[in-house]
Protein backbone atom coordinates (compact mmCIF):
# COMPACT_ATOMS: atom_id res chain seq x y z
CA UNK A 1 0.00 0.00 0.00
CA UNK A 2 1.50 3.33 -1.09
CA UNK A 3 1.58 6.17 1.40
CA UNK A 4 1.06 9.18 -0.82
CA UNK A 5 0.25 11.97 1.66
CA UNK A 6 3.88 12.84 2.60
CA UNK A 7 4.76 12.71 -1.07
CA UNK A 8 2.23 15.27 -2.28
CA UNK A 9 4.01 18.33 -0.86
CA UNK A 10 7.36 17.14 -2.23
CA UNK A 11 5.83 16.25 -5.61
CA UNK A 12 4.45 19.74 -6.05
CA UNK A 13 7.84 21.27 -5.31
CA UNK A 14 9.74 18.93 -7.61
CA UNK A 15 7.30 18.95 -10.52
CA UNK A 16 6.31 15.32 -9.97
CA UNK A 17 2.55 15.79 -10.00
CA UNK A 18 2.48 14.75 -13.67
CA UNK A 19 3.38 11.26 -12.46
CA UNK A 20 0.05 10.94 -10.68
CA UNK A 21 -1.59 9.56 -13.84
CA UNK A 22 1.04 6.82 -14.08
CA UNK A 23 1.46 3.73 -11.96
CA UNK A 24 4.25 4.50 -9.50
CA UNK A 25 6.54 1.51 -9.12
CA UNK A 26 9.65 0.85 -7.04
CA UNK A 27 9.89 -2.94 -7.18
CA UNK A 28 8.54 -5.89 -9.13
CA UNK A 29 8.81 -9.57 -8.20
CA UNK A 30 11.99 -10.69 -10.02
CA UNK A 31 12.09 -13.90 -12.01
CA UNK A 32 14.78 -16.44 -11.17
CA UNK A 33 17.84 -15.70 -13.29
CA UNK A 34 20.17 -18.06 -15.11
CA UNK A 35 23.94 -17.63 -15.32
CA UNK A 36 23.44 -16.24 -18.82
CA UNK A 37 21.01 -13.65 -17.45
CA UNK A 38 23.74 -12.49 -15.08
CA UNK A 39 26.18 -12.23 -18.00
CA UNK A 40 23.92 -9.93 -20.03
CA UNK A 41 21.89 -8.18 -17.35
CA UNK A 42 18.66 -6.21 -17.87
CA UNK A 43 17.49 -6.41 -21.46
CA UNK A 44 19.44 -9.58 -22.21
CA UNK A 45 21.90 -10.24 -25.03
CA UNK A 46 19.74 -8.40 -27.54
CA UNK A 47 20.19 -5.19 -25.55
CA UNK A 48 23.99 -5.14 -25.98
CA UNK A 49 25.47 -2.20 -27.93
CA UNK A 50 26.13 -2.93 -31.58
CA UNK A 51 29.12 -1.37 -33.36
CA UNK A 52 29.93 0.72 -35.26
CA UNK A 53 29.49 3.64 -32.87
CA UNK A 54 28.99 7.26 -33.90
CA UNK A 55 29.94 10.21 -31.71
CA UNK A 56 27.08 12.50 -30.65
CA UNK A 57 28.57 14.74 -27.97
CA UNK A 58 30.67 14.84 -24.85
CA UNK A 59 28.50 14.39 -21.77
CA UNK A 60 29.70 16.71 -19.01
CA UNK A 61 27.21 15.57 -16.35
CA UNK A 62 28.68 14.15 -13.15
CA UNK A 63 32.33 13.80 -12.23
CA UNK A 64 33.47 10.99 -14.56
CA UNK A 65 34.40 11.45 -18.24
CA UNK A 66 31.50 10.46 -20.50
CA UNK A 67 30.42 10.76 -24.11
CA UNK A 68 27.14 10.00 -25.85
CA UNK A 69 27.21 7.74 -28.90
CA UNK A 70 24.74 6.09 -31.25
CA UNK A 71 25.16 2.42 -32.16
CA UNK A 72 24.32 0.51 -35.35
CA UNK A 73 20.79 -0.16 -34.06
CA UNK A 74 20.15 3.57 -33.64
CA UNK A 75 20.19 3.46 -29.84
CA UNK A 76 21.88 6.15 -27.75
CA UNK A 77 24.44 5.08 -25.14
CA UNK A 78 26.20 6.99 -22.39
CA UNK A 79 29.81 5.80 -22.49
CA UNK A 80 31.64 6.26 -19.19
CA UNK A 81 35.37 5.97 -18.57
CA UNK A 82 37.43 5.83 -15.40
CA UNK A 83 37.07 4.25 -11.99
CA UNK A 84 33.34 3.43 -11.97
CA UNK A 85 32.94 1.40 -15.14
CA UNK A 86 33.20 -2.06 -13.53
CA UNK A 87 31.08 -1.37 -10.45
CA UNK A 88 28.33 0.33 -12.45
CA UNK A 89 28.15 -2.61 -14.85
CA UNK A 90 28.06 -5.26 -12.12
CA UNK A 91 25.53 -3.37 -10.01
CA UNK A 92 23.11 -3.20 -12.95
CA UNK A 93 22.95 -7.01 -12.91
CA UNK A 94 22.67 -7.33 -9.15
CA UNK A 95 20.00 -4.66 -8.76
CA UNK A 96 17.99 -6.11 -11.64
CA UNK A 97 18.12 -9.55 -10.01
CA UNK A 98 16.62 -8.03 -6.86
CA UNK A 99 13.60 -6.63 -8.74
CA UNK A 100 14.57 -2.96 -9.01
CA UNK A 101 14.73 -0.84 -12.15
CA UNK A 102 18.06 -0.18 -13.80
CA UNK A 103 19.26 0.54 -17.31
CA UNK A 104 21.11 -2.03 -19.48
CA UNK A 105 24.84 -1.55 -18.92
CA UNK A 106 27.80 -3.30 -20.52
CA UNK A 107 31.56 -3.36 -20.10
CA UNK A 108 33.19 -2.92 -23.53
CA UNK A 109 36.93 -3.71 -23.46
CA UNK A 110 37.76 -1.87 -26.69
CA UNK A 111 36.25 -0.33 -29.79
CA UNK A 112 36.14 2.66 -32.07
CA UNK A 113 33.86 5.69 -32.19
CA UNK A 114 33.51 7.53 -35.50
CA UNK A 115 33.43 11.32 -35.68
CA UNK A 116 34.97 12.09 -32.29
CA UNK A 117 35.84 15.76 -31.91
CA UNK A 118 36.35 18.51 -29.34
CA UNK A 119 36.79 16.26 -26.32
CA UNK A 120 37.71 17.74 -22.96
CA UNK A 121 37.59 15.36 -19.99
CA UNK A 122 37.26 12.27 -22.18
CA UNK A 123 40.26 12.97 -24.40
CA UNK A 124 42.48 10.99 -22.03
CA UNK A 125 40.45 7.87 -22.78
CA UNK A 126 39.58 8.28 -26.47
CA UNK A 127 42.32 8.59 -29.09
CA UNK A 128 42.14 11.00 -32.00
CA UNK A 129 41.17 8.14 -34.28
CA UNK A 130 38.24 7.30 -32.01
CA UNK A 131 39.72 4.14 -30.53
CA UNK A 132 39.15 3.43 -26.83
CA UNK A 133 39.73 0.79 -24.21
CA UNK A 134 37.70 -0.14 -21.14
CA UNK A 135 34.36 1.66 -21.13
CA UNK A 136 30.91 1.22 -19.67
CA UNK A 137 28.04 1.57 -22.13
CA UNK A 138 24.71 2.41 -20.46
CA UNK A 139 21.53 2.70 -22.51
CA UNK A 140 20.25 6.26 -22.44
CA UNK A 141 16.81 6.22 -20.86
CA UNK A 142 14.80 9.21 -19.73
CA UNK A 143 14.87 9.85 -15.99
CA UNK A 144 14.81 13.62 -15.64
CA UNK A 145 12.66 13.67 -12.50
CA UNK A 146 14.45 13.11 -9.20
CA UNK A 147 13.22 11.86 -5.83
CA UNK A 148 14.39 11.97 -2.24
CA UNK A 149 15.08 9.20 0.26
CA UNK A 150 12.91 10.98 2.83
CA UNK A 151 9.97 12.05 0.64
CA UNK A 152 8.64 9.59 -1.93
CA UNK A 153 5.55 7.40 -2.42
CA UNK A 154 7.15 4.36 -0.78
CA UNK A 155 8.07 5.58 2.71
CA UNK A 156 8.01 2.81 5.33
CA UNK A 157 7.46 0.14 2.67
CA UNK A 158 9.30 -3.18 2.57
CA UNK A 159 10.31 -2.38 -1.01
CA UNK A 160 12.12 0.81 -0.02
CA UNK A 161 13.73 -0.98 2.92
CA UNK A 162 14.92 -3.71 0.58
CA UNK A 163 16.44 -1.16 -1.80
CA UNK A 164 18.35 0.38 1.12
CA UNK A 165 19.68 -3.07 2.06
CA UNK A 166 20.95 -3.50 -1.52
CA UNK A 167 22.58 -0.05 -1.40
CA UNK A 168 24.41 -0.98 1.80
CA UNK A 169 25.30 -4.51 0.67
CA UNK A 170 26.98 -3.09 -2.44
CA UNK A 171 28.43 -0.23 -0.37
CA UNK A 172 27.12 2.41 -2.77
CA UNK A 173 28.08 5.52 -0.80
CA UNK A 174 27.15 8.14 -3.43
CA UNK A 175 23.48 8.25 -2.39
CA UNK A 176 22.76 11.83 -3.41
CA UNK A 177 19.11 12.61 -4.03
CA UNK A 178 16.77 15.41 -5.07
CA UNK A 179 17.88 17.54 -2.11
CA UNK A 180 21.42 17.93 -3.41
CA UNK A 181 22.09 21.12 -5.39
CA UNK A 182 24.58 19.42 -7.71
CA UNK A 183 22.07 16.77 -8.75
CA UNK A 184 21.04 13.44 -7.30
CA UNK A 185 21.38 9.79 -8.24
CA UNK A 186 17.70 8.93 -7.78
CA UNK A 187 15.51 9.24 -10.86
CA UNK A 188 12.16 8.17 -12.27
CA UNK A 189 12.15 6.18 -15.51
CA UNK A 190 9.26 6.85 -17.86
CA UNK A 191 8.32 5.66 -21.33
CA UNK A 192 10.23 3.27 -23.55
CA UNK A 193 10.45 -0.21 -22.09
CA UNK A 194 8.85 1.09 -18.86
CA UNK A 195 5.57 1.77 -20.65
CA UNK A 196 3.04 3.89 -18.78
CA UNK A 197 4.60 3.22 -15.37
CA UNK A 198 6.81 5.64 -13.46
CA UNK A 199 9.66 3.52 -12.09
CA UNK A 200 11.52 5.05 -9.16
CA UNK A 201 15.16 3.96 -9.19
CA UNK A 202 18.71 4.59 -8.14
CA UNK A 203 20.22 5.55 -11.49
CA UNK A 204 23.94 5.59 -10.67
CA UNK A 205 25.74 2.73 -8.87
CA UNK A 206 29.28 3.62 -9.86
CA UNK A 207 30.43 4.41 -6.31
CA UNK A 208 29.93 0.78 -5.23
CA UNK A 209 32.03 -2.20 -4.20
CA UNK A 210 34.67 -0.37 -2.24
CA UNK A 211 34.81 1.26 1.18
CA UNK A 212 32.04 3.56 2.35
CA UNK A 213 32.86 6.39 4.71
CA UNK A 214 34.02 9.99 4.77
CA UNK A 215 35.56 11.83 1.86
CA UNK A 216 39.10 10.59 2.47
CA UNK A 217 38.14 7.00 3.37
CA UNK A 218 35.69 5.92 0.67
CA UNK A 219 36.48 4.33 -2.66
CA UNK A 220 34.92 2.19 -5.39
CA UNK A 221 35.68 -1.12 -7.11
CA UNK A 222 38.29 -2.09 -4.55
CA UNK A 223 37.88 -5.65 -3.33
CA UNK A 224 40.38 -5.14 -0.51
CA UNK A 225 38.50 -2.18 0.94
CA UNK A 226 35.13 -3.84 0.37
CA UNK A 227 36.28 -7.03 2.05
CA UNK A 228 37.81 -5.10 4.95
CA UNK A 229 34.43 -3.58 5.83
CA UNK A 230 32.45 -6.79 5.38
CA UNK A 231 32.84 -7.91 9.02
CA UNK A 232 31.23 -4.65 10.19
CA UNK A 233 28.64 -4.55 7.39
CA UNK A 234 25.73 -5.36 9.73
CA UNK A 235 25.05 -6.89 13.14
CA UNK A 236 22.12 -7.46 15.48
CA UNK A 237 22.03 -5.37 18.66
CA UNK A 238 20.81 -6.81 21.95
CA UNK A 239 17.56 -4.83 21.61
CA UNK A 240 16.79 -6.47 18.27
CA UNK A 241 17.68 -3.51 16.04
CA UNK A 242 20.26 -3.76 13.28
CA UNK A 243 23.58 -1.94 13.48
CA UNK A 244 24.63 -0.98 9.97
CA UNK A 245 28.24 -0.13 9.19
CA UNK A 246 27.32 1.90 6.11
CA UNK A 247 28.60 5.47 5.79
CA UNK A 248 27.54 7.48 2.77
CA UNK A 249 25.76 10.59 1.56
CA UNK A 250 22.48 10.95 3.47
CA UNK A 251 23.71 7.88 5.36
CA UNK A 252 21.34 8.42 8.28
CA UNK A 253 18.40 8.32 5.86
CA UNK A 254 19.68 5.12 4.26
CA UNK A 255 19.93 3.18 7.53
CA UNK A 256 16.73 4.67 8.97
CA UNK A 257 13.85 2.23 9.20
CA UNK A 258 15.87 -0.76 7.99
CA UNK A 259 15.66 -3.58 10.48
CA UNK A 260 15.18 -7.31 10.70
CA UNK A 261 11.83 -7.29 8.93
CA UNK A 262 13.27 -5.49 5.91
CA UNK A 263 16.21 -7.90 5.85
CA UNK A 264 13.80 -10.84 5.91
CA UNK A 265 11.79 -9.34 3.07
CA UNK A 266 14.73 -9.00 0.63
CA UNK A 267 16.63 -12.08 1.80
CA UNK A 268 14.82 -14.72 -0.32
CA UNK A 269 16.04 -12.93 -3.44
CA UNK A 270 19.56 -12.48 -2.11
CA UNK A 271 19.78 -16.08 -0.91
CA UNK A 272 19.04 -17.59 -4.32
CA UNK A 273 22.03 -15.85 -5.93
CA UNK A 274 24.82 -18.37 -6.56
CA UNK A 275 28.56 -17.85 -6.60
CA UNK A 276 28.57 -19.00 -10.22
CA UNK A 277 26.16 -16.22 -11.12
CA UNK A 278 28.19 -13.62 -9.24
CA UNK A 279 31.40 -14.71 -10.96
CA UNK A 280 29.70 -14.62 -14.37
CA UNK A 281 28.53 -11.06 -13.72
CA UNK A 282 31.97 -10.08 -12.44
CA UNK A 283 33.64 -11.40 -15.56
CA UNK A 284 31.09 -9.64 -17.78
CA UNK A 285 31.87 -6.43 -15.88
CA UNK A 286 35.58 -6.66 -16.67
CA UNK A 287 36.81 -7.98 -13.32
CA UNK A 288 40.12 -9.80 -13.18
CA UNK A 289 39.90 -13.41 -11.94
CA UNK A 290 41.32 -12.35 -8.57
CA UNK A 291 38.97 -9.40 -8.17
CA UNK A 292 35.98 -11.48 -9.24
CA UNK A 293 36.82 -14.22 -6.75
CA UNK A 294 37.40 -11.82 -3.86
CA UNK A 295 34.29 -9.75 -4.55
CA UNK A 296 32.18 -12.90 -4.83
CA UNK A 297 33.51 -14.16 -1.50
CA UNK A 298 32.78 -10.85 0.25
CA UNK A 299 29.27 -10.55 -1.21
CA UNK A 300 28.54 -14.10 -0.07
CA UNK A 301 29.78 -13.23 3.42
CA UNK A 302 27.51 -10.20 3.54
CA UNK A 303 24.51 -12.29 2.52
CA UNK A 304 25.40 -14.80 5.23
CA UNK A 305 25.52 -11.99 7.79
CA UNK A 306 22.00 -11.00 6.76
CA UNK A 307 20.89 -14.63 7.03
CA UNK A 308 22.14 -14.77 10.61
CA UNK A 309 20.35 -11.52 11.43
CA UNK A 310 17.13 -12.86 9.95
CA UNK A 311 17.39 -16.29 11.60
CA UNK A 312 14.24 -17.56 13.35
CA UNK A 313 16.15 -17.57 16.65
CA UNK A 314 15.94 -13.78 16.52
CA UNK A 315 12.16 -13.78 16.12
CA UNK A 316 11.41 -13.25 19.81
CA UNK A 317 13.82 -10.38 20.36
CA UNK A 318 12.66 -8.49 17.25
CA UNK A 319 9.02 -8.80 18.26
CA UNK A 320 9.48 -7.01 21.59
Amino acid sequence: MLRLRPFVRFAAAMGLMALAASAQVLWKEPAAMSVEDWVWGPGGKQAAPQPPYTFLKENLDGTNPKIDVKDAAGRTWVVKFGSEIHSDTFAARFVYAMGYATSPAFFVPDGNIAGVQGLKRAKVFVAKDGSFRNARFKLHERHKTQWSWVENPFLNSQELGGLKVVVMLLSNWDTKDARDPDGGNNGVFEGGRFGDSAWFAVTDWGASLGKSGGYFQRDRWDWRGYSLQTASFASLRSDGTVQWGFRGKHGDDIVSGVGVQQVRWILPYLARVTDEQLMAAMTASGATPEAGTQFTRAIRQRIQILQRIAAPANQEITAR
